[in-house]
Order: structure tokens, then sequence, then C-alpha cells
């Protein structure tokens, strides 16, 4: 073989894959650092682990926004996302409105159990009993959720609002510890649900509209006042990260947003410079949950130097894998300071404070 083709064969062959020893991983997160140099979706997922740490120790303190779509309350996965926030893991929240509603769901009583994917549905449906897959959830205490919102907005200020105001207001009125609306409200961590009527949490709006239809001084849900307020939150951020689980309407509206706020209000800056997402869906149907971090470069979403990473593994898997590793690995980021959104109407102040 000639020497010019053997040292292109080095360039190829330069870090062997080495076999994951599980009597060796020593926890969480020595499992998914072995997953980095190992292959196909265990490689990605230990990539996605290295991406959200480089964000969380990046000196220039990126602001992190975490989108969620999906049957993510349904599949267990409540307390590792109301631990993400009360690590202080994300800074701010996008999602759909399916999951905070199940949040509510869960804050009120109901309960997701276990089930079967081959169950009669018919029979179900008498017995007012609703499918996620192989999990049920009580339609009776769905309907219960509906009207507590429906009496709770009744509390709220008479006035046009964003969803983020909104939904800090609902999670002040639970004071349930598992809670991922009650513990973002807590910590003041904006929450966003951009298609919030796309959810059960929009059929408790209804309720509240059907009761003060015809007042000139009831709530309005000002959707475009979102896309305000998540432009002033990357107006003031020197550096953004994105953590997608799923896709859909919180991927691409995260996403928008930056684009929004460099052309449209004059940011000077990037796309995201860190961006990991977990998902199933794959990109070449066209669609926007299955598409690449690469593709959203060309638009750019993605700043061209991001460190980014896709597993294709599902979210009930990935996610306790890669925050029960940030957990074992929080030696790592614990001193990290903590955002404050000092709001004013629909503008923001973000200080940074020391946990």
């Amino acid at each position: 073989m000639p020497p010019s083709r053997t040292n292109r064969r080095r360039e190829y062959l330069k870090k062997p894959v080495r076999a994951v020893d599980v009597t060796r991983a020593g926890g969480v997160g020595g499992l998914l650092e072995q997953f980095q140099s190992s292959s196909i979706q265990a490689r990605n997922l230990g990539r996605c682990l290295e991406v959200w740490e480089n964000a969380l120790r990046d000196p220039k303190r990126p602001t992190i926004f975490l989108g969620l779509a999906g049957p993510l309350i349904a599949a267990g996965l409540r307390k590792v996302l109301r631990d993400l926030i009360e690590w202080g893991l994300v800074d701010v929240v996008v999602s759909t409105g399916a999951v905070l509603y199940q949040d509510l769901y869960q804050s009120v009583g109901g309960r997701h159990w276990m089930g079967s994917p081959e169950a009669d549905d018919l029979k179900l449906r008498e017995l007012y009993l609703d499918r996620i897959y192989d999990t049920y959830v009580d339609e009776l205490k769905f309907e219960k959720t509906d009207r507590v919102i429906g009496r709770i907005t009744e509390d709220f200020p008479r006035r046009p609002a964003s969803s983020r105001e909104f939904l800090g207001f609902l999670g002040s009125r639970f004071p349930d510890p598992n809670s991922i609306l009650a513990t973002a409200a807590r910590h003041g961590i904006p929450v966003f649900s951009p298609a919030l009527i796309d959810s059960s949490i929009g059929i408790g709006l209804t309720l509240h509209y059907q009761a003060n239809r015809g007042r000139a001084d009831r709530f309005i849900l000002d959707a475009v006042r979102d896309n305000y307020e998540l432009v002033q939150i990357l107006g003031h951020s020197p550096r953004t990260a994105v953590i997608y689980i799923g896709g859909g309407t919180p991927k691409n509206w995260i996403n928008d947003g930056i684009v929004m706020a460099n052309y449209a209000f004059g940011r000077e800056g990037e796309g995201h410079f860190y961006a990991l997402q977990l998902t199933t869906d794959v990109p070449h149907w066209g669609g926007l949950s299955g598409s690449t971090l690469e593709e959203a470069q060309s638009w750019g979403k993605i700043s061209r130097t991001a460190t980014r990473a896709v597993a294709h593994v599902e979210a009930s898997v990935s996610l306790p894998l890669l925050a029960g590793a940030l957990w074992d690995r929080r030696k790592r980021w614990q001193g990290r300071p903590r955002l404050r959104f000092d709001w004013t109407r629909d503008e923001v102040r973000i200080r940074k404070v020391r946990r």
C-alpha cells in the first residue's frame, strides 16, 4: 500500500471503540462517560451528556432552554423534570400544554395507572378511562382538573397576559413539592407554552371564557406577547443552550426565537451555542421534530460553531439516564449561579445569583 494511503487510513483509525464495562461504571455518570467511547445511540447519549455539561461549565453562563414534548408525565418523568428545575440545570422551560396539564392533574390528586397497549379501548371508554399507550388516566379526574383551572382563572387579573404569566400564576396556586409548575414558580423560572390552548388547559380556559363571554375586562391569553417576552430573554443572554426532549412546537418556537432576536430585534450574536435533542423521530420525513440540528444551522437557529448531539432514544429511557449522570457528577456544576428574572410587564432584567 502506498505511504500516502497508509497515512490517510491513520486519519480514520485514531480512536478505538472501547467495550462498555458495567462492573467499573461506578454509577450512571460513569456509565454514560463510557458510552462516549462506545457506538451507535450509546455514543450519542454519552455525547448529549458532554454537551449539557459543557453548557453548565461555560464561563459565559449560557441561558439554558428546555423544550418538552411527548407523553412525558405518563412515562413517569414528572419528578425527573421537576428535579432538573430544582437543581438549576435549566433556566427557561417551553412545553406543550399537555405536559403541564398532566402535571396539574397530578397536583389535584390524579394518577397515571399502569395499563396495556392491547386493552379494549371501547371498554375503557365505557368506564371513562383514557389510554396513553400502556398508561391509563381518569377522564372524570380530567374533567375535575379542567374545572379547577377554569375556577382558578377567575382570580387572575382581567387583562391580556402571556402564557408565562399565566403558568407562573397556576404554579403559585399549587403547593405540590413534586410539581413542575410549582417548582418553577418557586424559583422564578419562566415557563412558556406557545400552543397552550392545544391541551386540556385550553379546555379549562374555554370554561372560563364561557362564564365571562361578553365581559370587556375578561382575561385574554396573548400569544404574540409570548414571542416578545422570549425575545427579551434571548436579547439579555450572551449565549444560549437548548435541550429538546421530543420536538414539536417547543423546539420550533425556541429556534424561531433566536431568529426573531437576531434580525427582527437587532440582537448581535449567534444561534444557539449548545444544542442536544432526545427524539425518536427521523429526518427523512421532513418534519421539524426529526430535523437535524445541522439543518437548523442553515436557518441560523443553531450556531455554526455549536457543540451539539442527538440521541435517537425514547425519553422514558434516555432522560433519566442523562439526569442521573448529571446528578452523579454534580460537583462539576453545583457552583453555577442561578438566573433571576425580574419582569416589568413584558420586559425582563436577568441577574445572576449565587446558590
